[in-house]
Protein backbone atom coordinates (compact mmCIF):
# COMPACT_ATOMS: atom_id res chain seq x y z
CA UNK A 1 0.00 0.00 0.00
CA UNK A 2 1.42 3.36 -1.04
CA UNK A 3 1.19 6.12 1.52
CA UNK A 4 2.93 8.99 3.26
CA UNK A 5 3.67 8.35 6.91
CA UNK A 6 4.49 11.29 9.16
CA UNK A 7 6.11 11.13 12.58
CA UNK A 8 7.99 13.28 15.04
CA UNK A 9 5.27 15.53 16.35
CA UNK A 10 4.85 16.25 20.03
CA UNK A 11 4.65 18.90 22.72
CA UNK A 12 7.48 21.32 23.44
CA UNK A 13 7.99 24.62 25.15
CA UNK A 14 8.55 27.81 23.21
CA UNK A 15 12.11 28.00 21.96
CA UNK A 16 12.39 24.25 21.62
CA UNK A 17 12.92 22.07 18.57
CA UNK A 18 11.26 19.15 16.82
CA UNK A 19 12.06 17.21 13.69
CA UNK A 20 9.19 15.85 11.63
CA UNK A 21 9.66 12.96 9.23
CA UNK A 22 7.64 11.98 6.17
CA UNK A 23 8.31 8.53 4.76
CA UNK A 24 6.96 7.70 1.31
CA UNK A 25 6.08 4.03 1.67
CA UNK A 26 5.48 1.89 -1.37
CA UNK A 27 6.58 4.42 -3.96
CA UNK A 28 9.21 3.49 -6.52
CA UNK A 29 9.74 6.95 -8.01
CA UNK A 30 10.66 10.22 -6.36
CA UNK A 31 7.92 12.82 -6.12
CA UNK A 32 8.14 15.99 -8.21
CA UNK A 33 7.69 18.10 -5.10
CA UNK A 34 7.33 17.41 -1.39
CA UNK A 35 6.01 19.88 1.11
CA UNK A 36 4.83 20.40 4.64
CA UNK A 37 1.55 22.14 5.35
CA UNK A 38 -0.06 22.90 8.68
CA UNK A 39 -3.52 23.60 9.97
CA UNK A 40 -4.37 25.15 13.30
CA UNK A 41 -7.87 24.82 14.82
CA UNK A 42 -10.28 27.19 13.13
CA UNK A 43 -7.78 28.21 10.49
CA UNK A 44 -7.15 27.26 6.90
CA UNK A 45 -4.39 24.88 5.96
CA UNK A 46 -1.27 26.82 5.08
CA UNK A 47 1.94 25.98 3.26
CA UNK A 48 5.05 25.82 5.40
CA UNK A 49 7.97 24.54 3.32
CA UNK A 50 8.51 22.74 0.05
CA UNK A 51 11.27 20.87 -1.73
CA UNK A 52 11.23 20.71 -5.51
CA UNK A 53 13.23 20.65 -8.73
CA UNK A 54 14.88 17.37 -7.89
CA UNK A 55 15.21 18.30 -4.26
CA UNK A 56 17.50 21.21 -5.05
CA UNK A 57 15.12 24.10 -4.52
CA UNK A 58 13.30 25.07 -1.36
CA UNK A 59 10.61 27.57 -0.47
CA UNK A 60 9.52 28.65 2.98
CA UNK A 61 6.59 30.58 4.34
CA UNK A 62 7.68 33.94 5.71
CA UNK A 63 6.52 32.92 9.18
CA UNK A 64 9.06 30.07 9.39
CA UNK A 65 12.04 31.41 7.43
CA UNK A 66 15.25 31.11 9.38
CA UNK A 67 13.69 28.68 11.86
CA UNK A 68 12.53 25.69 9.81
CA UNK A 69 14.55 23.61 7.36
CA UNK A 70 13.20 21.06 4.90
CA UNK A 71 15.53 18.33 3.71
CA UNK A 72 15.49 14.84 2.29
CA UNK A 73 17.26 11.52 2.55
CA UNK A 74 16.80 9.90 -0.84
CA UNK A 75 18.19 6.59 0.36
CA UNK A 76 15.33 6.37 2.84
CA UNK A 77 12.71 8.07 0.63
CA UNK A 78 12.09 10.38 3.56
CA UNK A 79 11.67 14.14 3.87
CA UNK A 80 12.30 15.99 7.11
CA UNK A 81 11.21 19.27 8.61
CA UNK A 82 13.60 20.53 11.26
CA UNK A 83 11.81 23.09 13.40
CA UNK A 84 13.84 25.30 15.70
CA UNK A 85 12.94 28.27 17.90
CA UNK A 86 9.37 27.07 18.02
CA UNK A 87 6.64 29.52 18.94
CA UNK A 88 3.13 28.96 20.32
CA UNK A 89 1.76 30.11 16.96
CA UNK A 90 3.46 27.12 15.34
CA UNK A 91 0.95 24.88 17.10
CA UNK A 92 -0.95 22.94 14.44
CA UNK A 93 -1.47 19.62 12.75
CA UNK A 94 1.37 19.22 10.27
CA UNK A 95 0.79 17.38 7.01
CA UNK A 96 3.25 16.03 4.49
CA UNK A 97 2.19 16.23 0.84
CA UNK A 98 3.64 15.19 -2.48
CA UNK A 99 3.15 16.06 -6.13
CA UNK A 100 3.00 12.79 -8.04
CA UNK A 101 0.97 14.11 -10.92
CA UNK A 102 -2.78 14.27 -11.22
CA UNK A 103 -3.37 17.71 -9.77
CA UNK A 104 -4.15 18.97 -6.31
CA UNK A 105 -3.46 21.97 -4.13
CA UNK A 106 -1.11 24.29 -5.93
CA UNK A 107 2.06 25.94 -4.66
CA UNK A 108 4.05 27.48 -7.45
CA UNK A 109 4.66 24.80 -10.07
CA UNK A 110 3.73 22.00 -7.67
CA UNK A 111 0.33 20.32 -7.35
CA UNK A 112 -0.07 18.40 -4.11
CA UNK A 113 -2.55 15.57 -4.42
CA UNK A 114 -1.01 12.95 -2.13
CA UNK A 115 -1.29 13.60 1.61
CA UNK A 116 -0.29 11.99 4.86
CA UNK A 117 -2.47 11.61 7.93
CA UNK A 118 -0.82 14.44 9.87
CA UNK A 119 1.20 14.76 13.05
CA UNK A 120 0.36 17.16 15.88
CA UNK A 121 2.79 19.81 17.07
CA UNK A 122 1.96 21.72 20.24
CA UNK A 123 4.13 24.57 21.49
CA UNK A 124 3.45 25.97 24.94
CA UNK A 125 4.50 29.41 26.17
Amino acid sequence: QVQLVESGGGSVQAGGSLRLSCAAVGYLERAKCTAWFRQAPGKEREAVARLYNGGVMTTYADSVKGRFTISQDSTKNTVYLQMNSLKPEDTAMYYCAEDRGGGGRSWGVCRFGTWGQGTQVTVSS
